[in-house]
């Protein structure tokens, strides 16, 4: 169903809210990937209260969807959302990637409640994305399996093998989404290893494509509504969604700089005023 204008309303104002928690849980921190936390934060909303079949009150119920934080650096970001939806302790994000603390940079599966798969090796998640929707075929659950990728893991090999297996075993139920800031690491994809034509690739691969604005709450809830229409058709479906790195704080965005820093003082000032002014 497509959105209400209150729910439109309130995915936005969630949005910001995680936003908010990862300034500053990066401000707690001392360091932490605040640019691509930022541009994912419109998808991860969309996903998590919107169209993810989960159960607040119990998030390892067997039948639940599975989603697979590829682009795990994000940490910082995903780790506000787990803690918002109740399953971790929000005291934890003070001691984010500290000594000791159960939250690191990348977040760990037997730590952090809520976490499918433990994903620090950058270029993996798509492969277990791929052996998760296909153990929902084998075990025949109905469940669909989500996988969050960046630009930058989609120069490896290992994601297209994945994508060639995907398509070999017709993989209907599941549904990658690229956070395609067309940034990666300390510069933009163009200047590093271009993806471009980016959506004829994975159509070559035998994929569904649907290409959207990924910091548009409702272009996002289309494309997913689209993707998940595809079951059936013996495809797996890639959402590209074209994000902004550092969306919502305007010094931020499409910075390189933004990839892993630490705003502090007037910069982090500046930053939660700017959030603030957009609270919807």
């Amino acid at each position: 169903m497509p959105l209400t204008k209150q729910e439109w309303l309130d995915l936005e104002a969630k949005a910001n809210q995680l936003r908010h928690t990862a300034l500053d849980t990066t401000l707690m921190a001392g360091s932490g990937h605040i640019g691509g936390s930022l541009s994912s934060m419109d998808i991860l909303t969309v996903l998590y209260y919107k169209y993810m079949n989960i159960k607040k009150d119990d998030p390892t119920w067997a039948d639940r969807d599975r989603f697979i934080l590829s682009k795990g650096h994000i940490g910082i970001g995903y780790a506000g959302l787990l803690c918002d939806l109740g399953w971790n302790d929000p005291e934890q994000l003070k001691t984010f990637n500290l000594t000791n603390s159960k939250m690191g940079v990348h977040l760990d599966s037997n730590k952090v409640v809520g976490v499918d798969a433990s994903t620090g090796s950058l270029g993996h998640g798509l492969s277990i994305a791929v052996g998760t929707a296909l153990a929902a075929r084998v075990q025949k659950k109905s469940y669909i399996t989500y996988c969050l990728l960046g630009d930058g893991e989609c120069d490896e090999g290992s994601v297209w093998e994945a994508a060639l297996q995907a398509h070999q075993f017709k993989l209907d139920n599941l549904i990658a989404i690229i956070d395609h800031n067309r940034m990666q690491s300390l510069d933009f994809c163009e200047n590093t290893l271009a993806l471009e034509p980016f959506g004829d690739k994975w159509r070559a691969f035998g994929w569904n494509v649907i290409e959207t604005d990924g910091n548009d709450v409702d272009a996002v809830e289309k494309a997913l509504r689209q993707a998940q229409d595809n079951r059936g058709s013996g495809r797996p479906t890639v959402v590209i969604a074209v994000t902004t790195k550092g969306k919502g704080v305007s010094f931020m965005e499409n910075d390189i700089l933004w990839h892993y820093r630490t705003p502090q003082g007037e910069e982090y000032d500046a930053a939660l005023a700017e959030l603030e002014a957009q609270r919807p």
